[in-house]
This record gives structure tokens, sequence and C-alpha cells, in this order.
């Protein structure tokens, strides 16, 4: 099960690692991180930390591809770059599974690979979303065909699950879920804004949004 997870500078970590933390248990993965340059990324964190082992142009085919997302300022560079949407498509066309994590769906949105598909993302970036097509939808995984799209930055583990699910079985998907511990019990319920404070809601929105 060949695996790539896309890299680049601004991006959350997260997005990335909580996939590759459940999709590298799967049985014969190889997961290969992959940039527009080999070498150092750093994420929204200002910690240089990320390896992209690859170049974008050195990848031929994935099995499942991964885009990952951050702040809409560091994603909008890979929404217009012609070279990674290209690189998206590519992997697209022969891949299982082309997923997303938060914004990452923004960069699958821009290189045409949602029109007319239900979607999620960051709740906060719903309206730009839509504007390429997409349906948002507040579920926090959407399986479209081949397509699977997770809400913010934490839903990258649901669809990690989801996808050892799908191609091993609900019980591989729970030996993994129990492997990583994955048992959320936050001390606050408000994870989503139908939960949260309404003033929350609005300082949130204006953090990502600005």
């Amino acid at each position: 099960m060949e695996i790539v997870i896309l890299l680049f500078e601004g991006m959350t970590a997260l997005d990335a690692l909580g996939p590759y933390e459940v999709l590298s248990k799967m049985p014969g993965a190889t997961v290969r991180f992959a940039a527009k340059k080999s070498g150092i990324i750093t994420p929204d964190s200002g910690v240089s930390f990320l390896n992209a082992d690859h170049k974008l142009k050195d990848i031929e085919t994935a099995d499942i591809l991964v885009i990952p997302g951050g702040h809409p300022l560091a994603v909008k560079p890979m929404m217009e770059d012609e070279e990674t949407l290209a690189f998206i498509r590519r992997l697209h066309a022969t891949s299982k599974w082309t997923t997303s994590v938060c914004t990452g769906s923004l960069i699958l949105g821009a290189a045409g690979l949602l029109q007319g598909l239900q979607a999620t993302t960051h709740w906060a970036c719903h309206d730009i979303l839509a504007e390429y097509g997409a349906t948002p939808t507040l579920q926090r995984v959407v399986q479209q065909g081949k397509i699977i799209t997770a809400a913010g930055v934490s839903s990258g583990i649901d669809m990690g699950l989801t996808l050892a699910a799908l191609e091993y079985g609900d019980e591989s998907g729970m030996w993994i879920q129990l492997m990583i511990e994955y048992d959320p019990q936050p001390p606050f319920d408000a994870g989503s804004p139908e939960k949260a404070p309404a003033h929350l809601v609005e300082s949130v929105r204006q953090a990502v949004r600005g």
C-alpha cells in the first residue's frame, strides 16, 4: 500500500501526522512525504521538523494520496501553484483513494476534483469550499467515491481509521485505534461550532479568516 503525503511550508503538522500515525500501521504500508523541493519543511508552528523525502516530480503513483491543510494564507499558494495541482490530478487519476484533511480540501477543490461533490473542511472555510463547486457539510469525514475529505485538523485521525476499515475491515480499524489509544475524552464539549459558545465561534472564525 503506497501512501503519499503532501508537505508544504506553513502547513498544520497534525493534518499530515494524524493520518500518518494510522495509515502507517496498515499491513504492508509504505509512506512517502513529498514536496515541491525535498528537504526540511517548516509547519505553522515555526519548528522545522518535517522532512520531504521526495520531490513531487519524482512521485509517479500512489494508492492513497493525503493532502493536509493549514491556515488559508498558507494554503492559498498551493491552491494557485500549477505544479502542485498537476501533481494532485496526476496521482488522483490512478489512486485508490484521494484524501484531504482540514483546508487541504480547498487544494483538492482548486485542482477541480470536488465539483458537484459533498465535502468537508474546517468549518470556518466552508464558504471557500463552496466556491469550487462542492457542497460543504459539517460531517467529520465525508466519502464521495474514492475521494475522502476530513474536517478540521484532528479529524485526520478519524479519516485514517475510516480508510483502514475500508481497506482491511472494521476489526483492523479498531486494532489500530487501540494501538494508538485513540479514545478522545476532551475536558470541554466545544469542538464544533454547534457546541461552542457563540463568542468563541466568532473568535476562532476571526483567527482563521482574519
